[in-house]
């Protein structure tokens, strides 16, 4: 079981903006998800996600891992920001895109430091 676990560490700190949802970007499966993805995909950066439904493990582990019941989550720069209330609050308030520009940025900064 830990490994699930060390995975998610692994996808955490890999991926600046990442967003665990049902579904992808191109075909989300709830509305949630939808929903999200439309507010981070305004915000103009690229992201990673996992598709939770082709990953049960993830699944499961993900809600303990982050303390965290539902799906969608979005974490940034190794942190998590919330589900989609949250995530659609923070972006119809403008706090999303700054969020979202700067882990963009610094990981940008990182590659070309390497």
């Amino acid at each position: 079981m830990s490994s699930t676990i060390d995975t998610i560490k692994q996808q955490i700190s890999e991926n600046p903006i990442l967003l665990y949802m049902k579904g992808t970007p191109q075909f989300p499966q709830c509305g949630f998800s939808a929903q999200t993805v439309q507010a981070v995909m305004a915000c103009g950066e690229r992201f990673a996600f996992v598709n939770i439904l082709e990953n049960p493990e993830i699944r499961t582990e993900l809600k303990t891992f982050a303390n965290w019941p539902t799906f969608p989550q979005l974490w940034v720069n190794g942190e998590l920001v919330g589900g989609a209330d949250i995530v659609i609050e923070m972006y119809q308030n403008g706090e999303l895109e700054p969020l979202i520009k700067e882990a963009a940025a610094a990981n940008a900064t990182e590659e070309g430091d390497s």
